[in-house]
This record gives C-alpha cells, sequence and structure tokens, in this order.
C-alpha cells in the first residue's frame, strides 16, 4: 500500500451488540504511548563538522544501500552519543511504532522517512543490545517473532451467548493453515456481523494473545496484535474519543496498514538525499 494515495478501507461504526460490554474489553499488549506525529526533521545548527560530518556519512551509507534489493540495513550500536543524537534529531518518528515481547524484546519505530526504520534489540532489563537502521517494508522481526509465538488453536466449548464464533473459528483455522507467504489477506470484519460480546470473547480465549504490538497513526489510531494463531491478527481502528469503530481479524504475514511501499522506499530515498544536501551546506 503506498502510503501517499488515500486509504480506502470503509470505516463502518459498530452496530449494539458488537463489541464487549466494558467488564469485558479485550487485553492487549501495552501500546507504545505519546508517539509524535508526523514532522519534518530536525537537527541542532549548533553540531560540530566532525559530528555533522559523522552523521552525514551514516546517512548516505542508508541511502547507498535503499537503492539494491532487500533489507538495508546499518548498525549503529558503538557509535558516539553525539553522533546517534543528531541521528535521532535527524530521522524524527513517523507513523508506525511496533513493540515485540518474545522471543526477544524488540523496539521499533518508523521514522519520518515513510520505510526508514529505527529497531532496538533491548535485554530485559532494559539495556539497548543492538541498534540499527533500517530500509525495508517493515522489519523481517515482525513476522518472524509473530510466527515464533504462534501455538496450536483449539476450538474451545461451546459456551451460552454465542451465535458466529465457532464457525469464524473454524474459517481461521483453515486459512491459517493454508496460508502461504505473499497471498491476499484474508480478512473477517467483525463490525459488519451479527457478533455477541459472548462471541468475541470467545475468539480471544481461542487464538490467545501473541507477542507482537503496533500502533499506526497514519490513517488515524490503528491497534495491530498478533495472536496465538499462526499468522493471524487483530487489526482495530479507533477514532479521537479512542471508541472502537472498526474490528477485524486477518490471516496474513504482517498487515498491510503498517506495511511501506516499494514506492514509499523511493520517494524517502529522494527526500533523504534533499535533506543530506541541506545537512551539508553548513559543514
Amino acid at each position: 500500500m503506498n502510503r501517499r494515495e488515500p486509504f480506502h478501507l470503509p470505516v463502518v461504526t459498530l452496530g449494539a451488540g458488537s463489541q464487549p460490554p466494558e467488564e469485558e474489553k479485550l487485553a492487549y499488549l501495552p501500546m507504545p504511548q505519546e508517539m509524535d506525529t508526523y514532522s519534518m526533521p530536525g537537527w541542532n545548527l549548533e553540531a560540530d563538522p566532525e559530528t555533522l560530518a559523522a552523521t552525514c556519512a551514516v546517512l548516505d551509507e542508508l541511502r547507498a544501500k535503499m537503492s539494491t534489493r532487500g533489507e538495508a540495513v546499518i548498525e549503529l550500536h558503538g557509535l558516539p552519543a553525539h553522533v546517534t543524537e543528531l541521528l535521532n534529531q535527524s530521522l524524527g518518528h513517523g507513523e508506525v511504532s511496533v513493540r515485540v515481547s518474545a522471543p526477544d524484546v524488540l523496539h521499533m519505530q518508523e521514522t519520518v522517512f515513510a520505510g526508514v526504520w529505527r529497531v532496538q534489540q533491548m535485554s530485559r532489563q532494559g539495556t539497548v543490545l543492538r541498534d540499527t537502521l533500517r530500509a525495508c517494508t517493515i522489519p523481517h522481526e515482525v513476522q518472524q517473532s509473530a510466527r515464533a509465538a504462534a501455538v496450536e488453536v483449539f476450538a474451545p466449548p461451546l459456551r451460552p451467548g454465542m451465535m458466529n464464533a465457532r464457525a469464524v473459528l473454524n474459517e481461521l483455522l483453515e486459512h491459517s493453515r493454508t496460508y502461504a507467504d505473499g497471498q491476499p489477506a484474508h480478512v473477517i470484519n467483525f463490525s459488519l456481523l451479527p457478533m455477541t460480546p459472548e462471541d468475541l470473547a470467545y475468539l480471544y480465549d481461542a487464538m490467545q494473545p501473541g507477542s507482537v504490538s503496533m500502533l499506526s497513526r497514519g490513517y488515524g489510531n490503528c491497534r495491530i496484535t498478533s495472536t496465538g494463531l499462526a499468522h493471524g491478527w487483530w487489526v482495530q481502528y479507533f477514532n479521537s474519543m479512542d471508541q472502537l469503530i472498526l474490528n477485524t481479524l486477518e490471516v496474513t504475514d504482517v498487515p498491510e496498514v503498517v506495511q511501506a511501499a516499494d514506492d514509499d522506499i523511493r520517494n524517502s530515498a529522494e527526500r533523504l538525499g534533499e535533506w543530506l544536501a541541506t545537512m551539508r551546506e553548513t559543514q
């Protein structure tokens, strides 16, 4: 999906009985908080020439690698703190933020350049173990981590108050079993189905929470969480009052809403070149 194009998925207001009551809200992995909205990069005009030159060299290497196929990776761990700080200022915060809880603890933040990501591997105590800059549709660890946390899902016993959950679960299990990378996503839109709170609670219990949570503010507030079902993702849209307005489950590798398109990455490479030229004007 090219993020420069309008978003075509219709937003449908939920009807009565289509979401859990307050006391039965679905649990989520902790979501990133106070995420910055889109803004152009900035940098410290007081930076010394050596720091500025080192920062430009890192960005130049990234831009060169963005012209090759596959995921471009630049190692940042071990850079001087003042260079890292100037990189932080230059790249800013973009639309998508990711947290991974297992098997490794990972923090990922898209920069203002779509398809350019900051990825940090953390210890359980919060120490940065690895720090990288990536250029890709989405870091490969997102899909790998979600799959590593997948479990064998069984249909729980039927419960009072259910309408369609068992049929929906069977459909999801079948598509998960036959899914192959690159296939179009299979999407079930609960906003358009007669689903009771008991239905949704049944599905959540059956599939279990996964290890990946993502927040995208590109088209409003969209929260994406992996499940224990292989290739299964909750994709939920919220309005400005944090009310759920679109509730879906997708069987796919990674939901498209958080991925940068190839055109995004090409455009970012051009913008990064323009930004480098601006930075070097002061050298």
